[in-house]
């Protein structure tokens, strides 16, 4: 009873809280695990957010968004911070056609990609909470699922060979009945998989290859564990308990008024297609001060167990050796002398997006264009100026004109675009 006058009076006085709590407390009846016992005020201590060289540096970040962002009229918004601080924060462009609505800090845009870092967050969560085991077959969560033997940490870390959806419908049957849906779903790439049972590309955990299908078939893992859709399942876990007040999955009904993206030129915007319904791989719609959130929480004690934390940031690709890697839901480039470069990148139709966490500086990069460019993906370069980061730094100064690009630096471009979907 006084529980509940507590939760009325907060209905009064404090109606975010009160929406909040409220969707907590109805989680905890349905046994929801969720984000809410991450405080977001509590995350940095004080030195977390200093930047000795504070002025300095925003002029260089304010140098390099008037050279990369201005001078090539790319849409979007950048946001870098230092623990609590907000080194620098603008938005340009448009949101609609027509030069309808310009993107502000409230405009959600698509960030592609960069939304597989969400969904494995989320499987964390569940997993933390005994609902989803990491080395459980798929087939255990999905009936029906055609390939024995991959399991879910093999989804999560791209270690499963599964065939890529984008590819493998244009090979099969093109009289199935999916394909004759203006959209397809999960749902619809899983029972393709059923019924036709394309090759897989390579032997499961035999090394990393990117592939959308892993995340789209996590997506209905979730649904399979929480008994909820995909996009309610978020909602809950992910941007009710950290306030991402503008932030949502994708879906047919938000079509009109979601924020579009464009082709490089003449403003033109990019069309749906039949793959842009298909979540989890892509379809988070947010702000950079909601990723921004969302990051913090990442840096919080609370955000999982320590364990669990460890291996998000872990790489698990390692036949080969090399600077590129792939942890949970995170892409990592690992540097001689142990410096680690945490971040995602995203790339579908005229999106192109970057999320850089990094975990010593406590910096959070976020770029996010929706005006096809590889302008968003400099921005990751922008790391050098916290940490040791040479090969970065390298770019960053490619990037200002400092010197030519290095082949390094072209190759990094050019397989974001093709392979970062």
């Amino acid at each position: 009873m006084t529980r509940t006058i507590i939760l009325l009076l907060l209905c009064f006085l404090l109606p975010l809280g009160c929406k909040k709590e409220a969707a907590i407390i109805k989680n905890q009846k349905q046994d929801l695990p969720d984000f809410s016992a991450v405080n977001l005020r509590k995350v940095f201590s004080a030195e977390d957010s200093q930047l000795p060289n504070r002025a300095q540096t925003v002029q260089t970040i304010n140098e390099y968004y008037q050279r990369q962002w201005v001078a090539n009229d790319q849409w979007g918004g950048l946001l870098i911070a230092k623990g609590d601080d907000i080194l620098f924060e603008e938005y340009r462009g448009y949101a609609q056609e027509g030069l309808q609505q310009p993107i502000t800090r409230q405009t959600p845009l698509h960030v592609a990609s960069i939304s597989k870092t969400v969904t494995a967050m989320a499987v964390m969560k569940l997993v933390e909470a005994g609902k989803i085991n990491l080395n459980a077959e798929v087939s255990h969560y999905l009936a029906g699922f055609p390939y024995p033997g991959i399991t879910v940490l093999q989804l999560l870390t791209q270690r499963s060979g599964l065939p890529k959806y984008e590819y493998f419908i244009d090979k099969i049957d093109p009289f199935a009945p999916e394909l004759k849906k203006q959209y397809l779903t999960n749902t619809d790439v899983l029972n393709l998989m059923i019924r036709y049972r394309p090759a897989l590309a390579r032997e499961p955990d035999t090394g990393f290859m990117y592939c959308n299908t892993n995340y789209a078939m996590l997506a209905l893992i979730v649904e399979k564990a929480t008994k909820l859709s995909f996009p309610e399942a978020i909602s809950r876990m992910v941007f009710l308990p950290l306030e991402m007040r503008h932030s949502y999955i994708f879906t047919q009904y938000k079509m009109q008024d979601a924020a579009k993206s464009f082709y490089n030129r003449g403003a033109r915007v990019h069309p749906y297609d039949r793959l842009d319904l298909i979540y989890g791989d892509k379809n988070l719609y947010t702000t950079p001060r909601d990723l921004y959130r969302f990051s913090k929480a990442l840096f919080s004690e609370n955000f999982l167990k320590p364990d669990l934390m460890r291996m998000v940031f872990s790489p698990y690709s390692m036949e080969k050796p090399g600077v590129n890697n792939y942890g949970i839901g995170f892409r990592m480039k690992l540097y001689d002398g142990g410096q680690k470069l945490t971040f995602h990148t995203g790339w579908w139709h005229g999106t192109n997006s970057v999320f850089g966490h990094l975990l010593n500086s406590k910096v959070t990069i976020i770029a996010i264009g929706n005006k096809f460019s590889r302008v968003p993906y400099t921005a990751l370069s922008l790391a050098s100026l916290f940490e040791n980061f040479p090969a970065e730094r390298a770019k960053f100064d490619a990037a200002m004109g400092l010197e030519a690009p290095t082949s390094d630096t072209a190759t990094v471009a050019r397989d974001t675009v093709t392979v970062d979907e």
